[in-house]
């Protein structure tokens, strides 16, 4: 997933400002952008997945398959399916925010 991604969340989802190699959390904070990888982390996905406040979402996954996550926010729906959760869910809450997406 293009970094531009992560860059593209964190601003319109997080709401932070990003600035070379940070992102900048407000009143004077800020975060190393290496420190917010919903793509690669759960707990940055269950964060990021949290604040789009989507109004409703399910996951799951069929045995050893890939992870299936579908979000609804604002009355779009997105979908994301990976091997790794945290994937599935920054993939499902960037295509119901309607940003472009690169399998």
């Amino acid at each position: 997933m293009p970094e531009d991604l992560t860059t593209l969340l964190a601003q319109r989802v997080m709401r932070w400002g990003v600035a070379p190699e940070r992102f900048l959390l407000g009143q004077r904070t800020w975060i190393p952008r290496w420190r917010f990888q919903p793509e690669e982390r759960l707990e940055d996905a269950f964060r990021l997945l949290e604040e789009a406040a989507p109004q409703e979402y399910t996951m799951g996954r069929i045995g050893q398959g890939p992870f299936w996550v579908r979000v609804r926010i604002g009355g779009t729906t997105g979908e994301g399916r990976d091997q790794r959760k945290p994937r599935a869910i920054t993939l499902a809450v960037a295509r119901a925010l309607k940003l472009q997406v690169d399998e």
